[in-house]
């Protein structure tokens, strides 16, 4: 079946769901495309909040800019960094219009957290779920608009480009152009092809290519991998963020966040005999960036052989802890740790990714008519490491501008009437799925052994090879079986992994959230 729509949104976290809102003022014809429900997405687990310059008494954009440059170790694209700092009040305003409910003070202004490599309070939050207050007032926004529709459990495989045109596409042909995407209707098996004048690309992260990630199991790289292997431009892969204390208990997939802004509010970190470590790495403690917090966690926990630390929060006030991170204390609560009174154990987990999609300032891809926001891009913003709550700021502010973008072009761009069906031929065996399975386990232990928190030449070589292998067997079993979502999204998470690690590879030095033995951080003269 052949769908046409003005705008196809593929993925339903932020980013989508507010390109979507805008885009549908117009009264276009909007698909949003959602592989699973528009619950489950990454927008739902942050918890910390949104960064932006509202008090003006102590704060100015100028030192949010600054904080955003030393915490990216200065790869931030300058530019994108101005654009996303300025225009972050206006998108606060868009997202109360929308129903947000951002914590306040008795006399009315925003109750501020600070978090690591801020140098001022300027999170906005909804007491530590922020992430799930904005989805569900984004989903009750699209759900109540009569010119979106809704397509959950559809999984995107590939975007139509002149490719399946028959025409040959290179990284070089300087026009390739997505007119739309093959979507599989998870609940029928069947493949649809859905037709748009423009396209977003809004799936999220790659934490799932991980064992251990704070990340929906959902965060498999589908929009990065399509992109990739339509010959757009991607960047920065390399640039992996391990969320430095997600809750250590085995067995839980995704591990459970411990919001950054405990730290904020005056938690410490301690290692496994309870002493205080973190000014032995850096003189900002236990709010240093994460990529240095997370690194020393790492080399604390190999020195003593732990699989873990903790984080104490004990000295606060019980009350006032109880009160700002409820929903953290009953999750310890359920495990039998009273974080008022008990240390809480936590360890590095694969959080987010600064690389991605490359983007220029409107949210455009390399590839024409298709756009790219959220954590799939790659918008400069971040770096070689993001700033703790940038990314909810940048998802609002770069939807915006390529809604505004896609808006004014949309006239310049019509169907195409000779795009073919997907070939639905092939076959699936009960075997299939075990094979896959445990591919997807591999996956993610060479990630995890050789591509994590400090990296070498050496590891990343057996990487590779280990990867290579299972991408040959993975594109046999692809040629030859019927689509699903499984196998799908094991070749993603494999052509994401090879991304990660060839671009790992060409970065000869250490920097941000990169650090290889081979290329040490040269040291800073002390002054």
């Amino acid at each position: 079946m052949t769908f046409y729509y003005d705008y196809l949104v593929i993925g339903s976290g932020i980013a989508g769901m507010s390109f979507a809102l805008k885009v549908a003022r117009t009264g276009a014809k909007v698909a949003l495309v959602c592989k699973t429900t528009l619950d489950e997405a990454n927008t739902a687990l942050a918890q910390g909040g949104v960064a932006s310059v509202t008090n003006l008494e102590v704060d100015n954009f100028e030192k949010h800019i600054e904080d955003t440059m030393i915490a990216g170790d200065w790869l931030s694209d300058p530019e994108a960094v101005r654009k996303v700092v300025t225009n972050a009040p206006e998108q606060i305003r868009e997202l109360i219009n929308w129903g947000v409910d951002f914590d306040k003070k008795e006399n009315g202004d925003f109750d501020l957290h600070r978090e690591g490599g801020h140098s001022e309070f300027r999170i906005l939050h909804h007491a530590d779920n922020t992430g799930y207050e904005i989805q569900q007032s984004l989903i009750k926004a699209v759900r109540t608009t009569p010119n979106i529709d809704i397509y959950e459990n559809h999984f995107a495989i590939e975007i139509i480009t002149q490719h399946h045109l028959g025409k040959i596409v290179t990284r070089r042909t300087p026009d390739i152009t997505c007119y739309g995407a093959y979507v599989l209707n998870s609940d029928t098996g069947k493949v649809d092809t859905f037709l748009s004048r423009v396209t977003l690309m809004a799936t999220g992260g790659v934490g799932a290519v991980y064992q251990t990630t704070t990340n929906p199991l959902v965060a498999t790289g589908d929009g990065i991998a399509m992109v990739y292997r339509a010959k757009g431009t991607v960047k920065d892969m390399e640039f992996i963020q391990f969320h430095p204390t997600a809750l250590y208990h085995p067995g839980d997939r995704p591990s459970f966040l411990i919001t950054e802004a405990m730290r904020g509010y005056g938690a410490v970190l301690r290692d496994i005999k309870g002493r205080e470590f973190m000014h032995k790495y850096d003189p900002r403690l236990s709010l240093a960036p994460r990529d240095i917090v997370a690194r020393a966690i790492d080399s604390e926990m190999k020195q003593s052989g732990a699989e873990h630390v903790y984080l104490d929060v004990t000295h606060k006030d019980p009350e006032e802890t109880k009160h700002h991170f409820p929903n953290i204390y009953q999750k310890c609560l359920s495990l039998g740790i009273d974080i008022t009174k008990d240390y809480i154990p936590v360890a590095p987990a694969a959080h987010y990714l600064c690389g991605g999609i490359k983007v220029d300032g409107n949210g455009e891809s390399s590839i024409k008519r298709l756009y790219a926001v959220g954590e799939c891009s790659c918008t400069g913003l971040h770096g070689g490491n993001r700033l703790a709550s940038n990314s909810l700021i940048e998802a609002v502010v770069y939807a915006d501008a390529a809604a505004r973008h896609a808006i004014d072009n949309l006239n310049h761009y019509s169907f195409r009437d000779d795009v073919p069906e997907w070939n639905d031929e092939g076959t699936q065996h009960p075997e299939e799925m075990v094979l896959i399975t445990q591919s997807i386990k591999e996956v993610n232990q060479i990630m995890g052994a050789y591509v994590g928190i400090v990296r070498s030449n050496l590891r990343l070589d057996r990487a590779w090879n280990r990867l290579d292998i299972l991408y040959e067997e993975t594109e046999r079993l692809f040629k030859c079986s019927k689509a699903s979502r499984e196998i799908c999204e094991l070749r993603n998470i494999i052509n994401v992994g090879y991304l990660i690690m060839r671009q790992a590879k060409e970065r000869k030095e250490s920097r941000g959230l990169h650090y290889t033995l081979d290329y040490p951080p040269a040291k800073k003269s002390e002054s």
